[in-house]
């Protein structure tokens, strides 16, 4: 495949697309949480119940990145291949004005698988971030004593259908945007897709993405920060707390850090993501 050409017109087909989307998007993932991570961790701490300061401030804010890197390659990479998988095996069902259905369905598919990955690390990376525990407890003593205390659903997976509920809105705006944005890319610009092209296209979508959900992500990290038993609580009446204590401002907390990263890192990921792409495509030996 030549370097301009467009990975929107060439989808990758056969057993490919898998291996493929596994690579690209574990080294795309890496990438972006490495690089990004104290941006994070700022944004983790202006959500916190406990407040800025009392979470740390500008201190520590590499706290948690070992397990960020150690979970951030596997979940990307389960993402993409279910995305990937889902949308070359739909795609033939489906015409060309309903392949934005297509999008959102892979997307939203991927997300739930790739949250069986992502719930435990973002809990352990989180209550390091927001220095929950003293001393300097690991990441796997921090899942164990959640693990030990409240069990699988309530320990380990806490938060996870708030996650879902997060992250499945997020997809549902932001691939089908990324997605367009790369189709309609030529036309508008007169220039090839290149993966620089591809990451102004994913920056783009994943400001907007990053911006319409925060409360949903603001109400994610209060759950997976609350004392045992504390998570009972349902996303909405978290958020209808949160508005009362502290009005539209706490609802949006941290959303000036959520959209940084997330746009810096939509530009970095789907970037890196392209270009590893085009890169394993063009392999003869594969």
């Amino acid at each position: 495949m030549e370097l301009e050409e467009s990975t929107v017109l060439t989808p990758l087909v056969g057993q490919r697309v898998y291996w493929t989307s596994l690579m690209a998007g574990g080294v795309a993932g890496l990438l972006v949480d490495v690089v990004l991570f104290p941006i994070d961790t700022i944004k983790t701490r202006l959500q916190s119940e406990r407040g800025f300061i009392a979470s740390g401030g500008f201190r520590g804010i590499y706290k948690g990145l070992a397990p960020t890197a150690a979970g951030s390659a596997p979940t990307s990479a389960l993402f993409f291949c279910t995305y990937e998988g889902l949308k070359v095996n739909l795609r033939q069902y489906a015409t060309p004005d309903q392949m934005p259905y297509v999008h959102m369905v892979s997307a939203a598919a991927a997300e739930v698988v790739a949250c069986l990955i992502r719930v435990p690390i973002e809990i352990a990376k989180q209550r390091r971030q927001a220095l929950l525990h003293k001393g300097n407890m690991s990441s796997l003593e921090i899942l164990y004593g959640a693990f030990r205390k409240e069990g699988i659903r309530r320990g380990l997976y806490r938060g996870f259908g708030t996650t879902v509920m997060r992250d499945v809105p997020f997809s549902l705006i932001q691939f089908p945007l990324w997605e367009y944005f790369k189709q309609h890319w030529s036309t508008l610009t007169g220039t090839p897709l290149t993966p620089v092209s591809v990451a102004i296209c994913g920056a783009v979508s994943g400001a907007i993405a990053a911006g319409l959900t925060t409360p949903l992500d603001v109400a994610k990290t209060r759950i997976m920060l609350a004392e045992q038993m504390e998570n009972k609580r349902g996303m909405g009446r978290i958020l209808r707390g949160i508005y009362r204590e502290r009005g539209i401002r706490g609802v949006f907390a941290g959303f000036v850090p959520r959209v940084m990263w997330i746009t810096l890192g939509g530009a970095i990921f789907f970037g890196m993501y392209d270009f590893t792409r085009r890169l394993l495509d063009m392999d003869p030996d594969r």
